[in-house]
C-alpha cells in the first residue's frame, strides 16, 4: 500500500551574521510575493563602520573550525500510523500502538510483524549493532499500568526483531516508560493516538 507522506525538516543551524553586523533580522511575511525584508514594518539597515574595531578579529585570534550542526528531518504518514525521525547520526522509526496491537494488549496483531520486519530490514541497512526498543502509552489509567503494558508491548517488538535478524552481534535495549515522553497533545484523542507507540532507534551508518 502506497502512504501519503507529510515532511517536515528541522535544523539546529543559526545564521548569526546579521547579529554581528548590528542589522535587525528580517521576518518573513506570509504573502510569498513580498521578499523578505521588504515588508513595510521592516527597518533600514543600520550603518556599519568598516573600521570599527569590535568588529575586527583580535590580534593573534583565529577563527573557530567550521562545523555541521545536527539536521532532523521528519517523515510522517499521512495517517500517522508511522514517523521516521533521521539525524546525523541515527534513525528513529515509531509505530503507533493500535497499528501493532489490539485495545490494552500487548499481542501483535495481523499487520504487526511485517511492520516490524520492515524496520528490521532498515537495521540491516545501517549495519547497526545497537538497537532500541522503547514502549510509550497516553495518561489513560494508571501510571503503574501504563508502565507495564508498554514494557510488555516493547518486549513484543523486540521478539520479533531478534527473531527477523538473527544477528547475535545485535546488543537490544529495551524498555517501557508509561507515559513519559509525550509527543503530542494527551488532552485530545489525536495527541493521546500519537502517543501510544513503540519507538526502534539506532545509529546511522558512519560514511
Amino acid at each position: 500500500m502506497t502512504h501519503a507522506r507529510v515532511t517536515v525538516l528541522l535544523t539546529t543551524s543559526a545564521v548569526i551574521a546579521a547579529g554581528v553586523l548590528g542589522v535587525s533580522p528580517a521576518h518573513a511575511n506570509d504573502d510569498p510575493a513580498v521578499p523578505p525584508g521588504t515588508e513595510a514594518s521592516a527597518s533600514a539597515p543600520v550603518e556599519v563602520d568598516p573600521n570599527d574595531p569590535d568588529l575586527k578579529i583580535p590580534d593573534g585570534a583565529t577563527l573557530a573550525q567550521a562545523k555541521v550542526l545536527d539536521i532532523k528531518t521528519v517523515v510522517e504518514e499521512q495517517s500517522g500510523d508511522e514517523r521516521r525521525e533521521d539525524t546525523n547520526t541515527s534513525v528513529t522509526l515509531a509505530l503507533q500502538a493500535e497499528v501493532l496491537f489490539g485495545k490494552d494488549s500487548s499481542k501483535l496483531g495481523g499487520e504487526a510483524k511485517s511492520r516490524i520486519t520492515g524496520i528490521a530490514e532498515e537495521i540491516k541497512t545501517q549495519n547497526a549493532t545497537r538497537v532500541r526498543v522503547f514502549g510509550f502509552t497516553d495518561n489513560l489509567g494508571s501510571s503503574a499500568h501504563g508502565d507495564v503494558l508498554s514494557k510488555q508491548r516493547a518486549n513484543a517488538v523486540h521478539d520479533v526483531l531478534s527473531q527477523a535478524l538473527n544477528d547475535a552481534d545485535i546488543t537490544y535495549e529495551v524498555r517501557g516508560y508509561g507515559e513519559q515522553y509525550p509527543i503530542s497533545d494527551n488532552s485530545t484523542e489525536a495527541g493521546r493516538k500519537k502517543n501510544r507507540r513503540v519507538e526502534v532507534s539506532f545509529p546511522r551508518t558512519e560514511s
